[in-house]
C-alpha cells in the first residue's frame, strides 16, 4: 500500500508538470515581440499546428479514446509522441479525462464543463483552462487499455519530454525566433482543443437529439480540423468521420480534415475498419 501511494504521488507530480508546461509556452510567445515572426518561421508554427493537431485529434481522439477505427501499435506510439509534443499531455490522462467527460457530461462530475459555472463567461473561462488548476484535473483512474501497453504508459508519465525535445529543436533550427513560433504554435493549439470543451458546448447548432448541451460549431471545426462538429459526436462517439449533419431531413456532409486524415492512413494501410454510422442511424437521431 506504501508503494502504491508513492506511485500514485509521482504520477500526479508527473501530470502536474503539464500546466507548467503551457504556462511556460503562453509567455514564450513574448519572445516574438522582440524578434519578429518571418515567413520561414511562420510557416515552422503552421506545421507544427497541424501535425500535432492531427495528432491529437486523429490519435488521441478518434483512435485511443473511442476505438472509431483501428490500427497498428506503431501508431499508437508515434501519435502519442506527437500528441504530448503538443503539450496535450500523455495518452492514458487525456484518454482518463475525455472519458469522464462523455460519462458525465455537464454534470458536477464532467472535469470542464462551461454550464457548471454561475455565468457564460466564466464558464467559457473554466472550461477553457480553469480546470487545469482544479483539484478534476488529477483523474480518479487511468484507462486499463492504454496502462497495459508499457510504450504508452511511458510517453504518458514522461508527457514533458517530447514537448521540450522539439522547443529544442526549433532553438537550434532557428534560435530565438524559431523558439518564440514553437511557443505561439503551442499556445493556439492549446486553445483550439480547449475550444472544443468550452465555445463547442455554449454556441453553435444542435442537429442531433442528445440530452446534453454539445453543439456543431464551425469555426472550432476549422481550429480543431473536424473536432467542432462536436453534436454529432456525442451523438455518434464511436464514428471515425465527426463531419455529418442533417438539414432538411437530409444528411449533409461537411469538412472533416481529421476523417481525410485517417482514410489517407488506410490507403498506407496504417487504419482499417473505420466506423461510421448508417444514414438511418443519423437520420434517427434528428433533434
Amino acid at each position: 500500500m506504501r508503494n502504491s501511494g508513492a506511485v500514485l504521488t509521482l504520477r500526479k507530480a508527473l501530470h502536474g508538470l503539464g500546466p507548467l508546461f503551457i504556462l511556460a509556452s503562453h509567455l514564450g510567445c513574448a519572445v516574438l515581440l522582440f524578434t519578429g515572426l518571418g515567413a520561414a518561421a511562420l510557416l515552422w508554427a503552421v506545421a507544427l499546428y497541424g501535425l500535432r493537431m492531427l495528432a491529437t485529434t486523429a490519435i488521441y481522439h478518434r483512435l485511443m479514446a473511442h476505438r472509431s477505427y483501428q490500427a497498428p501499435r506503431l501508431v499508437w506510439w508515434l501519435g502519442a509522441l506527437v500528441g504530448a509534443s503538443a503539450g496535450q499531455m500523455g495518452p492514458s490522462w487525456w484518454v482518463a479525462h475525455h472519458l469522464q467527460h462523455h460519462r458525465h457530461v455537464d454534470t458536477g462530475h464532467d472535469p470542464h464543463s462551461p454550464l457548471l459555472s454561475p455565468s457564460s463567461w466564466s464558464g467559457f473561462w473554466y472550461a477553457q483552462l480553469g480546470w487545469l488548476l482544479s483539484p478534476a484535473f488529477h483523474p480518479d483512474t487511468l484507462p486499463p487499455a492504454i496502462e497495459a501497453d508499457p510504450v504508452l504508459r511511458l510517453i504518458d508519465r514522461l508527457h514533458v519530454l517530447p514537448p521540450l525535445a522539439l522547443a529544442w529543436l526549433s532553438w537550434q533550427l532557428g534560435g530565438w525566433e524559431w523558439l518564440g513560433a514553437f511557443c505561439l504554435s503551442t499556445t493556439v493549439l492549446f486553445h483550439a482543443v480547449a475550444s472544443v470543451n468550452s465555445v463547442a458546448h455554449l454556441a453553435g447548432s444542435q442537429p442531433f437529439a442528445t440530452g446534453d448541451a454539445s453543439r456543431n460549431n464551425p469555426w472550432v471545426a476549422l481550429l480543431t480540423l473536424g473536432e467542432g462538429w462536436h453534436n454529432l459526436h456525442h451523438a455518434f462517439q464511436g464514428s471515425v468521420r465527426q463531419g455529418l449533419t442533417l438539414r432538411q431531413g437530409r444528411v449533409v456532409v461537411l469538412p472533416d480534415p481529421t476523417y481525410r486524415f485517417i482514410c489517407l492512413l488506410e490507403r498506407l494501410g496504417w487504419a482499417r475498419q473505420l466506423r461510421i454510422p448508417s444514414q438511418r442511424a443519423l437520420l434517427a437521431r434528428g433533434a
